[in-house]
């Protein structure tokens, strides 16, 4: 495989969209969701020749992208937003940010996570239903309860199409991501202990022109990956997997051209 920085332009620059066949298109209109969109993401999951990793003493975790229907402009305001002082952790951050996530939704859509600002570790970051195996516990089980303890939604096992890659994230876990299909007219109950909110976004954001960027940190040699989503940019390790989400389901790419496991998370993240 050749090497990551091969596959961007500059730090702080957007990887090309001149590879993907629905780029362009996503950028502007929303994704149907319908039955067509989830046999194409179940057949490209089912052809991803996909990255194990071992845990080396790590723990394992499992992550839910649940994709669902969303209505544009059911998410016109965020009431959650951040001075830009808080907004200079972000690597790289030149000002323009709030940290709010409106007029994200419409068509086909994921589920995103705004953590819970009490709790002790990554509170108020960006994050996927999920966490950690229970003993005796599949990665499908652990991504379908925790879909259900975190958002309150329950999905059974016929619902899941396919697994992404596994990411290693700083603070010692091999996340497994599970994509799994939620269904219309779902809806949302996030647990307040765990997630403050929840947001629909939709799938045609993350192929913007200008996602996903990179930036340069001195504690590393590895990018740093940006996903931009409203007003604000998710980074790794969530931000790593939901590009790797969409080079594998919504841009169609080969599995070579669609790793991730090489980005870096913020220095903020690893904890």
């Amino acid at each position: 495989r050749e090497p990551h920085r091969d596959r961007r332009r500059q730090p702080g620059s957007a990887f090309d969209p001149a590879v993907s066949d629905t780029a362009a298109m996503s950028a502007v209109e929303p994704i149907a969701f319908d039955e067509d969109h989830r046999e194409r993401m179940a057949d490209r999951l089912a052809a991803h020749d996909r990255l194990s990793l071992p845990l080396d003493g790590r723990r394992h975790a499992a992550v839910a992208i649940v994709v669902l229907d969303s209505t544009v402009g059911a998410d016109a305001d965020d009431p959650y937003q951040f001075s830009d002082q808080e907004m200079t952790v972000i690597p790289g951050y030149t000002g323009g940010l709030d940290g709010r996530m409106a007029g994200v939704a419409g068509g086909a859509s994921f589920v995103l996570c705004r953590r819970s600002a009490g709790l002790n570790t990554h509170a108020s970051q960006w994050a996927l239903p999920g966490g950690r195996l229970d003993d005796g516990e599949t990665v499908v089980d652990a991504a379908l309860r925790e879909t259900w303890e975190e958002v309150g939604v329950e999905l059974a096992p016929d619902a899941v199409l396919g697994l992404l890659d596994d990411y290693a994230t700083r603070s010692g876990y091999v996340m497994t991501p599970v994509v799994v299909w939620g269904g219309a007219d779902v809806e949302l109950a996030p647990n307040p202990d765990e997630v403050l909110a929840t947001y629909r976004i939709g799938l045609h954001e993350l192929a913007r022109p200008d996602s996903p960027r990179f930036v340069d940190i001195p504690e590393s040699d590895r990018p740093v990956v940006q996903v931009p989503l409203g007003g604000d940019l998710v980074h790794a390790p969530t931000g790593a997997v939901v590009v790797n989400f969409r080079w594998v389901c919504v841009d169609g790419r080969s599995s070579d051209e669609a790793r991730v496991v090489d980005f870096e998370q913020p220095v903020f993240a690893w904890g």
